[in-house]
């Protein structure tokens, strides 16, 4: 078992706290805010050991060095990013088994919102950085279309009850886009109407599970019939329908 403390920071990130209660090890999924991050420490009663990266964009990097200062955590990124990341001190690779503490920790490369983004599978659940969101993916900032259909594929092929924490709460403008596709998903309805009561409640829409986006996320669905029917891409490659609604997303 783990524990795991979801908590906002920045605009419009989540930070992520990941507990092995065994060891008593703590890691940080990324590293984006550090007051954020100090304050979930301390409500916790947690000590920071580790922080697993998803991706160098700044807003998930940025409270690294502090954090490092302060803790002296052990960094770890992907070997891709070895020099866009700071103070890494271990390298991973896609399939490469680390551990918190006594849990162990797959790495899955995950490439398309950048090049060496790698997400973190951990005890039923999926730490996916921003190449999935709850009813949407990350842009293409470095990656080909290609490679991040191939990347949520690879996310998609989890079990159905895996949990997804992403890193920015998005859900309710991917969801109006999302209903453009596949205005006729009762399954998407349902998410929109939950997402809806959410956020006005004023609270998060994470963690989603892998069975409930490939049931309504349009970017896990570029190979289900009904979405390319509505497209009039029918028959057309999955890659090519993602692509075509990858272009819609980035102009809506």
């Amino acid at each position: 078992m783990i524990e795991i403390r979801m908590f906002p920071a920045r605009d419009d990130n989540y930070g992520l706290l990941v507990h092995d209660p065994a060891s008593g090890a703590t890691a940080a999924i990324d590293a984006p805010d550090e007051e954020a991050i100090l304050d979930a420490l301390e409500e916790t009663g947690w000590r920071l050991d580790e922080i697993f990266v998803t991706h160098h964009h700044y807003d998930h990097v940025e409270a690294i060095k502090p954090l490092k200062a302060r803790f002296d955590v052990r960094v770890t990124a992907s070997a891709h990013d070895r020099d866009r990341v700071p103070l890494v001190d271990r390298t991973v690779t896609d399939g490469d088994t680390i551990r918190l503490g006594e849990v162990p920790v797959t790495v899955i490369a995950v490439p398309g919102h950048t090049l060496g983004h790698v997400a973190y599978h951990i005890a039923g659940s999926v730490f996916v950085g921003d190449t999935l969101f709850s009813l949407g993916c990350g842009r293409l900032f470095e990656g080909s279309p290609a490679q991040m259909w191939q990347s949520l594929l690879r996310l998609r092929a989890l079990p159905p009850e895996t949990r997804v924490w992403c890193g920015h709460e998005y859900t309710e403008a991917n969801g109006r886009f999302a209903h453009t596709i596949e205005p006729e998903n009762p399954d998407l309805a349902a998410r929109l109407d939950e997402v809806r009561d959410l956020r006005l409640e004023g609270r998060p829409t994470l963690p989603t599970t892998i069975g409930r986006e490939s049931a309504t996320n349009p970017f896990l669905r570029a190979d289900v019939a009904a979405v390319q029917a509505g497209l009039d891409m029918a028959g057309a490659a999955a890659v090519d329908v993602f692509t075509e609604i990858r272009a819609r997303k980035d102009r809506f």
